[in-house]
């Protein structure tokens, strides 16, 4: 928290300079794209503005996505979606060496902007800084570090200048479905966490590497708004190590052993935790304000009523056994109708079939106990 407050201390220190500093004719703005790394956190990139002026000595990175671990209740309110982000700034050799030591390539576009734009943006950027509007609440399409500099440069600007110049027709899963290659699990995970929002078609620029790619293209004032990309630090993009379990061998290895074995405890276990992560889910979708967690049709494969099943069959109550399994096998059939065109279909079939499967053969344990009774 001490290294918090100094760092607000420096923040406000500079701002306070900064307000009615000019920048020279030959100062510098542009964007920085870091690339991806191999962390969860760093699987997509990054987006920051540098601003440079040989002439006043300053050479600064503004940097949205910033937040303090200290917060009270940092999970609960990271898990609802209301933790406070910032913006965040510094000396560009100590961001540039950020990279250097995590071995991520780092790409530079300088924009082509007037001496007079390039003031408003700095002066735009330095009372956000110093304003309450440095804080802001942290959206995984809508609002992260390249939203935030995108919105910020078209402040300034005074037009949208910048937007989305690539394919529009994707949707945000399909987009972000290859950025996790060699990540199978961190895959799985947010192919069945994330709900209908991420299937919309990709409008926004939300991700580092479209945000590069479409200032190559955008024209201000019928001339380019950025110079070409440059390299300011260049590695191989990351491979994961690919651990031994975090691969789909070891997924579909675990799913064919529930399936074979078919033990009674190993398959309540297996529906306990898909029921309690469907519950989640329900829970997740009214409380968090994760946009992208909402109407979660992935509820219709991991789903709660599987913990009604572990219940109903301890109870022996088994003509409501076969009801409630009937009701999971219609709301798997709808579950496959609504994937069948999504690019998650292929990671999710093999649960899929596993849970028609082991249900079916607690249906004729269900009709077996049934005629028992009578």
């Amino acid at each position: 928290m001490r290294r918090l407050n100094f760092l607000f201390f420096l923040l406000f220190s500079f701002s306070a300079f900064a307000q009615n500093f000019s920048l020279s004719e030959n100062s510098r703005i542009s964007i920085l794209t870091c690339d991806v790394g191999n962390e969860v956190y760093s699987l997509f990139g990054h987006t920051a503005i540098r601003i440079s002026d040989p002439n006043t000595g300053i050479d600064i990175v503004y940097n949205y996505g910033a937040f303090d671990f200290d917060t009270p209740n940092f999970v609960a309110k990271f898990a609802k979606g209301d933790l406070q982000y910032f913006v965040a700034v510094s000396n560009f050799q100590d961001f540039f060496y950020q990279y250097v030591a995590e071995q991520r390539s780092v790409y530079e576009q300088e924009l082509n902007l007037t001496r007079s734009q390039k003031q408003k943006l700095f002066d735009d950027l330095n009372q956000v800084v110093q304003s309450d509007e440095r804080y802001y609440t942290y959206k995984f399409i809508d609002r992260n570090c390249t939203n935030m500099s995108v919105d910020i440069l078209n402040r300034s600007l005074g037009e949208k200048a910048v937007y989305k110049t690539g394919d529009t027709t994707k949707t945000y899963r399909s987009v972000l479905y290859p950025y996790f290659d060699r990540h199978f699990y961190e895959q799985l995970g947010t192919s069945i966490i994330f709900g209908t929002k991420v299937d919309q078609n990709a409008t926004l620029l939300f991700l580092p590497s479209e945000f590069m790619q479409s200032l190559e293209s955008v024209t201000i004032d019928g001339k380019p708004l950025a110079k070409k990309a440059e390299k300011l630090l260049t590695y191989e993009v990351p491979k994961s190590d690919g651990t031994w379990w975090n691969n789909i061998y070891t997924y579909l290895g675990l799913l064919l052993l529930i399936g074979i074995v078919r033990k009674t405890r190993v398959t309540f276990v297996y529906f306990a935790l898909l029921g309690l992560i469907g519950c989640f889910f329900a829970i997740a979708g009214v409380y968090s304000l994760h946009e992208e967690l909402a109407y979660n049709y992935n509820i219709l494969l991991l789903n709660p009523l599987l913990l009604a099943v572990i219940i109903l069959y301890y109870a022996q109550k088994y003509e409501w056994l076969k009801r409630t399994i009937f009701v999971l096998w219609i709301m798997l059939a709808i579950y496959v109708v609504v994937m069948i065109n999504k690019i998650h279909f292929l990671i999710v079939l093999p649960m899929i079939l596993l849970n028609a499967y082991l249900l079916f053969g607690f249906y004729r344990s269900a009709k077996r106990g049934a005629t028992k009774m009578r």
